[in-house]
């Protein structure tokens, strides 16, 4: 008898440890005021939302599209791998280019078909990609990446650089 009580005092004494300590706080009074970790502040991408991201040359001729980034170990993107060629995704072949060779572009690509309203457009949804990738519809101020990336190559030019090979 005395074995059940000494095992419903120490369920008991457990219980309430365990309720206790998830109501403990664990974060700072410094950082409820913080939102340097906590918010999204403009000028800061996504990185899973570069993925997908169109790459254009300037001619405003797609030349392929993101597929990767290539980190340093201090967190540094150190290259962009960038899908070049195929159809559907069958023959596509990875070529790495230096981040710092990229240009980001937040407007949305400029072709001699656009017609003027289409380019006044303040939402993401009027980027063909939009639809296909199922981004998030944000206002040109709010979004989390860039509309497209311009990198000054052809495509004939990409397809005669080293191919990219993971290890």
């Amino acid at each position: 008898m005395t074995s059940k009580f000494i095992a419903i005092a120490l369920l008991s004494t457990a219980l309430t440890t365990g309720i206790a300590s998830a109501q403990t706080p664990t974060t700072t009074p410094t950082d409820r005021t913080s939102t340097s970790a906590t918010e999204h502040k403009d000028g800061l991408w996504r990185s899973s939302k570069l993925i997908g991201v169109d790459v254009y040359n300037g001619a405003n001729e797609k030349i392929g599209s993101i597929q990767d980034l290539i980190l340093d170990k201090s967190g540094k993107v150190e290259n962009v791998i960038l899908g070049v060629g195929g159809f559907l995704g069958m023959d596509e072949r990875y070529v790495a280019v230096s981040f710092d060779k990229l240009k980001w572009v937040n407007e949305p690509v400029r072709t001699s078909t656009m017609a003027p309203a289409a380019l006044s457009t303040t939402t993401v949804g009027a980027n063909d990609r939009q639809a296909a990738d199922n981004r998030p519809a944000r206002s040109l101020d709010e979004r989390w990446y860039p509309d497209h990336v311009v990198f000054n190559a052809t495509k004939d030019q990409l397809k005669a650089m080293p191919q990219f090979k993971y290890n």
